[in-house]
């Protein structure tokens, strides 16, 4: 009987010692966990930390975000005024531009027209003279237009008796056939211009070429006017004496060339003046 209790008791002392180990693994294994889950936790904790400041961050970069697209809308609202206002006075400097534009071409216009009118009267001016002179005549006188100006040049052994400034008989048929051009065409002006060879003068009553050149100019002005009625105040007479050569003065031909008479026919300045007075005035 004694022998059966010790063993039961026996039993039960290693069921109880087994029990007791039992609860010392557990102990242990709750301990690990525990550790482990506090480890967890603490580092979520830090991640939560470091997202709060992210988000923190994030918050200020916004805010900044908002103020500098303000701005932008401030500074693009002046842009467009400023814009505007550029469009506005390019517009009228583009219409005043245009305006000035419009008036230099039509200040262009009347040159070109008044040039074209000119060149017409001048052309139809040397036809009509070469076609009233005759082939004898054409070899003592030489008609060209050089830069919108007619130029008549005669022949001194022609128009002069020879070593003076008195016209020639000979010259009065030549003569009376310019003067009818020039009459014709009132709206000329007309210069008569001596000019001689470089060969010194030996008449006691003229001093020099200088003299000469004046005088024969001077004695054609004065048959036009006399003889053929041509408005005197539209004759100019002038001398250019030896300075004025075509040709050589080295060679007989050649200073027979150079003793001429020119009668230069040029269309009034006045129409031209006016134009320039008309001509559109620049802006400051």
């Amino acid at each position: 009987m004694k022998t059966k209790n010790l063993i039961a008791m026996s039993l039960m002392a290693a069921a109880l010692l087994s029990m007791s180990c039992a609860g010392n693994k557990e102990l242990v294994q709750c301990r690990e966990d525990y550790k482990t889950l506090q480890d967890k936790f603490n580092a979520q904790s830090l991640e939560l930390k470091e997202a709060q400041t992210n988000v923190t961050n994030m918050n200020t970069r916004l805010v900044d975000a908002q103020k500098e697209i303000a701005d932008q809308k401030t500074a693009n609202k002046g842009l467009q005024k400023a814009l505007s206002e550029s469009i506005n006075q390019g517009g009228a400097n583009i219409s005043k531009l245009v305006d000035e534009i419009n008036a230099s071409n039509k200040y262009i216009k009347q040159l070109v027209e008044a040039k074209t009118k000119s060149d017409s009267l001048n052309l139809a001016l040397t036809n009509k003279l070469t076609k009233s002179l005759s082939k004898e005549e054409l070899k003592d006188v030489d008609v060209q237009v050089l830069k919108g100006v007619v130029y008549i040049s005669l022949n001194d052994n022609m128009l002069y008796k020879s070593g003076s400034y008195e016209i020639s008989p000979a010259a009065a048929e030549t003569l009376s056939k310019i003067a009818k051009i020039i009459t014709d065409y009132n709206d000329y002006e007309v210069l008569i211009e001596g000019n001689t060879d470089n060969v010194p003068i030996s008449k006691t009553n003229i001093r020099n070429n200088w003299d000469l050149s004046a005088l024969r100019a001077s004695s054609v002005v004065q048959e036009l006017q006399n003889k053929y009625g041509v408005n005197p105040s539209r004759l100019t007479a002038g001398g250019r004496g030896e300075y004025n050569p075509v040709a050589d003065n080295d060679t007989e031909a050649g200073r027979a060339k150079n003793r001429r008479t020119q009668i230069i026919i040029t269309p009034k300045l006045d129409q031209f003046l006016d134009l320039i007075d008309q001509a559109p005035a620049e802006e400051e």
